[in-house]
Formats: C-alpha cells, sequence, structure tokens
C-alpha cells in the first residue's frame, strides 16, 4: 500500500456492529514445513472450511481525535462457556492488534471504543480470534471512511494471522462463506455453500496451536531416509478440493491432519472423541489445532445429502450431552 490511505468522515458511520463467525475445518491437510525462504516453518495447508453461527459481537465506535482508545472484551450473556474467565492480555488480543495495525498504515492515531462479546471458546480450532480481528479491520476501515480497498484489508489480515483472510472474503459484513483455504491460507477459492447441522462439542480445555504443530513435526524427524533424501509423505491436497466439489461426502470420509497430534497432546481430547463415537455411532471431527469437536448431523454433507431438521440435531445434541456431562459445553450450530 502507497501512501497513508484518506478518510471521509462525511460519509462514514459513527458506529459499527457485526457478528465474527467462528469457521469449522471439514477436512484439513496439512504439508511438511516449508524448509528455506521468508517462510521457513510455516506449514503449507488445504482446508475445506465453512462458517457457522455460533459468533462473537463486535461494536466498534468512533471516538474525537483527541480521545484514547478504549477496548472492552467480555463473555457473551449467551456464550457456550461463560463461566470461563478472559486470561489474556487486552493488547494480546488478535482484535486490538488489527485495530492498531490499521493505526500504522494510517501513520495516525484512530481512536475508538470496542465492545467485544465472546462466544467462541480460545484455544478451540473454531477461528475465534481470527473473525475478531477480520471484523475490526472492516469496522475500523467503516466508521473512519478509509480509503482501504477489500484487496488490501486482506493483504493487512494475513499478517495477523492464516484464518483472517478467509474471514474477509467478500466486503463484509457477508463475511466468510465455504471456501477452500491453501498455500499459507491466503489461497481462497469460495465453494458451494455447505447446509448442514452439527453438534459441536466445547471441551473445558484448550488445545496449544504451538503444541500441536511441534507433535505433528515430529513424524518427519522419524522419516525412514533412502539415499539421503526423505520418503516422501502424501499431501492430500487433492482429497480436499474433491470433497468440497462432491455432491455428497460421508462423514467418515472427512478428515483433519492435525487430530492426532492435538490428540497426543492432550490425552482428554481423544478420550472424549471416543466416548462421543462409541455413544452415538457416529464419525467425530476436529476442527483447527482442536479442542473443538463435531458430528456431522446425518453423517452427510453436499447438495445430495438429505436434508436434517433443527429437531434431529436438538436430538444428536441431547444424545451427545448425555455422554460427555459437564467435560464439555455442548451447541448446535448451522452453517451460514
Amino acid at each position: 500500500m502507497s501512501g497513508a490511505p484518506s478518510t471521509d468522515f462525511a460519509n462514514a458511520p459513527r458506529t459499527v456492529t457485526l457478528r465474527a463467525h467462528a469457521k469449522l475445518n471439514l477436512a484439513l491437510a496439512v504439508d511438511r514445513p516449508i524448509a528455506s525462504g521468508a517462510h521457513i516453518g510455516y506449514h503449507p495447508i488445504a482446508s475445506w472450511m465453512t462458517p457457522i453461527d455460533l459468533a462473537d459481537e463486535l461494536e466498534v465506535e468512533r471516538l474525537e481525535p483527541d480521545r484514547l482508545s478504549r477496548y472492552a472484551i467480555h463473555w457473551h450473556p449467551r456464550a457456550p462457556q461463560q463461566a470461563q474467565a478472559i486470561n489474556w492480555s487486552v493488547r494480546d488480543d488478535l482484535a486490538v492488534r488489527a485495530h492498531q495495525l490499521l493505526e500504522e498504515v494510517a501513520g495516525r492515531t484512530l481512536p475508538v471504543q470496542m465492545k467485544l462479546g465472546k462466544s467462541i471458546p480460545p484455544g478451540s480450532g473454531l477461528g475465534g480470534g481470527s473473525a475478531d480481528a477480520a471484523a475490526m479491520l472492516y469496522a475500523t476501515r467503516e466508521v473512519y471512511g478509509l480509503d482501504v480497498g477489500d484487496e488490501q484489508l486482506r493483504e493487512l489480515g494475513a499478517q495477523l494471522g492464516a484464518d483472517v483472510p478467509f474471514f474477509l472474503q467478500g466486503s463484509a459484513p457477508a463475511g466468510a462463506r465455504a471456501a477452500i483455504v491453501e498455500g499459507l491460507g491466503e489461497q481462497i477459492t469460495p465453494c458451494a455453500r455447505v447446509d448442514g447441522h452439527f453438534v459441536l462439542i466445547l471441551p473445558r480445555f484448550g488445545c496449544s496451536t504451538r503444541r500441536v504443530y511441534h507433535i505433528f513435526n515430529e513424524q518427519f524427524d522419524d522419516e525412514d531416509h533412502i539415499g539421503g533424501q526423505c520418503e516422501a509423505r502424501s499431501f492430500r491436497d487433492g482429497a480436499v478440493r474433491a470433497m468440497a466439489g462432491a455432491q455428497c461426502v460421508d462423514s467418515s470420509d472427512l478428515f483433519n491432519d492435525l487430530a492426532v497430534p492435538a490428540q497426543r497432546a492432550v490425552p482428554a481430547l481423544a478420550v472424549l472423541a471416543r466416548r462421543i463415537e462409541e455413544a452415538v455411532g457416529e464419525a467425530v471431527h476436529m476442527s483447527g489445532s482442536g479442542s473443538a469437536l463435531f458430528v456431522v448431523v446425518g453423517g452427510r454433507l453436499g447438495p445430495d445429502a438429505p436434508t436434517k431438521t433443527r429437531f434431529d440435531a436438538e436430538m444428536a445434541a441431547h444424545r451427545v450431552q448425555r455422554v460427555v456431562g459437564e467435560d464439555a459445553a455442548i451447541v448446535v450450530v448451522r452453517t451460514v
């Protein structure tokens, strides 16, 4: 971006309110870490992703130029895990960092009052922080009338996290839609909406993304070396694209390359998934690097999959709740 963006207060709203939707990784393929260059250590991915109707609520109000920004983060009254403490520094919050990044680009302060009502648990693999950052970038642009285009906004989002561009696909507030996400998160190919219900299982514990990837990388240290070169590991990006384009996908075919490493990092996650599978007879999947698990209501996804109702989903959720008890919060969600 060349030069500081201009502002247009005359046509800018004073306040913008947005819902920052969570996402599910319906399928996630992860490649070996990049060995050289600017992105050394990062992992190329291919993921079939969809937004769901579990969402944080963000309100951003433009303040007078001589004011200091104020950031308030709290659990939404209807959050599935509202008893959990907000135990991270406000300055470390990704939405706050998104606002400060726009200030750097603008070359001046952009005072706002931010109110963020959290419903998406941190450390769950549902992209809550990334969704908040995307919403904050859009809201700040709007209340200040900043001359920052959608593509430029996505480039800024990529500096904050690999999932942020997914949440900045079109012009917000439409926000994210189902897509195949590849590369380091910057390659996004929209695909058909996934119309389905899911039983979302939110354990009382989170997963450390850093720890999960560390365990994932151990497989490359253990590979057999033939002729001084590592034996190739299959990167299932083609399988992800095929699923996203299929008319009907059985939930048992969905996969997540980080599921086993996450279960090794947090053995309680493996125990919980096994209990649910044995009790309900459906495949249990993990989103992102965990710890959120989900069950596809009806067991199939796609345009040709049988349609399941909210009642079907509530009944499935009741069966799951009986199994997990107080070990996790259970939420019925639908794609948006």
